[in-house]
């Protein structure tokens, strides 16, 4: 009891009162076979150290991203992080900073936000960019919300070529606000006829470039057309380091851009936390989500930093709120800022420049592949090949060979009949000895299997 200290009265009164007849009408939204139905065979007690040795163990079968030439991407990718970014963000003063409700004693904190937001703003394109969100794929979601604030209506269009998981993000949180998405089906060689399906009842629509499939999307025909539908141009970019390249999507009339910052200052991390990026132009920065740090003077004139806009649900009426994110990704974004400030805008074009010339040498090496196709015309450092085989069938016998090959696109989308599709990233920390392996082991492997 000392543990459990309800009793069962107690868990009845409180079942009665939400209304569900037992515990495990709490977890009816868990799918079948999902859930546990007994303990895991597990030691009831192990000393620590007979733990650590299990876990070594257990860790040892993972084939990590730095030992063996490495081509996964799909939304999160593997770039060199200079070692004075994890250095600076394990200061004490960063490393336990907490959210910045007191200003006078958290300028810290506020200051590199507010760079943090000048950086974003000007990869973007845009005029004001947010403190950060938890990710990309939530950032896309809260952009979907806001355009509908914006417009008064409730319909997305989504490209088909927008990545699955922010699909499924932005269709999760729809659902639940009893909002409307159209999202038109995945086209592996380019969405031509998204600008047909805009019309007066669209509140945004949602595009990523580059894709999913890695395409370089024109941004600027899909805006025009979304403006003069009286409708608002949300750009998702899920690959940061493109920005040194490419025309921000602000200059190509986005009104929302959001992204997923991981690729400058974050590792790979098996999958987070991440940080979501989020800027918009001026005039619609009162129905932007999360938190805006400014800057402002003291009484005395000297330089200060302020939270200027949160309009979250714990500082103003929660039905007024415009979104419930209750903080940022404040380690995460520092490390961005650490990482992008050290590059400068020069490094950026160089690391940008190197990653596509590492993609276009890979490109250039699996073409001449016998029965491989590149699909794209255009891409960044990430783009499709279309196998003569299953795609997961074949990163599973380059696994084996100690290659990991890429992300098949039937992992991100299982039953969309594109199970031939393998999505390949190229960064600058793939070298010409790993590309040419992967071509080499990549011809092999087909040639057995088609035999």
């Amino acid at each position: 009891m000392r543990y459990l200290p309800l009793t069962p009265e107690d868990r009845a009164e409180m079942l009665a009162r939400v209304g569900v007849p037992a515990v495990d009408a709490l977890f009816a939204d868990i799918p079948a076979g999902t859930a546990m139905t007994a303990l895991p065979d597990l030691p009831l007690a192990q000393g620590e150290w007979e733990v650590e040795r299990a876990l070594s163990r257990l860790a040892a079968r993972n084939m990590a991203a730095g030992s063996v030439p490495f081509f996964l991407g799909a939304g999160a990718y593997r770039h060199h992080v200079p070692a004075s970014v994890d250095h600076l963000i394990q200061r004490s003063e960063f490393l336990t900073s907490y959210t910045p409700y007191q200003p006078e004693i958290a300028q810290g904190t506020l200051q590199y936000l507010f760079e943090f937001q000048t950086q974003v703003a000007a990869l973007t394109g845009m005029e004001v960019a947010n403190a950060s969100m938890y990710d990309g794929s939530t950032a896309a979601a809260e952009a979907v919300l806001m355009a509908h604030r914006v417009t008064k209506r409730r319909k997305a269009l989504l490209a088909g070529n927008l990545h699955p998981h922010y699909r499924a993000t932005i269709e999760t949180v729809s659902r639940y606000a009893q909002d409307t998405v159209a999202a038109r089906p995945a086209q592996p060689d380019g969405d031509a006829d998204l600008i047909g399906a805009i019309d007066d009842t669209v509140s945004c629509v949602v595009v990523q470039s580059p894709d999913v499939f890695g395409h370089l999307v024109d941004l600027k025909p899909i805006a025009e057309a979304a403006h003069k539908a009286g409708a608002l141009l949300v750009a998702v970019v899920t690959e940061a380091v493109s920005l040194g390249l490419i025309e921000p999507p602000g200059a190509q009339g986005a009104d929302i851009v959001v992204g997923e910052g991981q690729s400058l200052g974050n590792a790979l991390n098996f999958g987070g936390p991440y940080v979501g990026l989020f800027a918009t132009r001026l005039k619609y920065v009162r129905q932007m989500p999360g938190r805006l740090a400014g800057e402002t003077v003291d009484a005395e004139g000297r330089r200060g930093f302020v939270l200027t806009l949160s309009t979250r649900e714990q500082h103003i009426r929660r039905e007024k709120a415009t979104s419930n994110i209750c903080t940022n990704s404040g380690l995460c974004a520092l490390a961005f800022t650490i990482h992008l400030t050290l590059l400068g805008q020069r490094g950026l074009t160089r690391l940008a420049q190197l990653n596509h010339d590492a993609a276009c040498d890979l490109a250039d090496r699996l073409a001449g592949v016998p029965g491989v196709e590149v699909v794209n015309a255009t891409f960044f450092n990430e783009f499709t090949v279309r196998l003569p085989a299953p795609a997961a069938r074949v990163v599973d016998l380059l696994a084996a060979r100690g290659i990991l090959a890429g992300v098949p696109y039937s992992r991100l989308a299982p039953g969309a009949g594109l199970d031939d599709l393998l999505l390949v990233a190229a960064t600058e920390v793939t070298t010409p000895e790993d590309r040419a392996a992967y071509a080499a082991a990549l011809a092999e492997t087909l040639a057995e299997l088609c035999r």
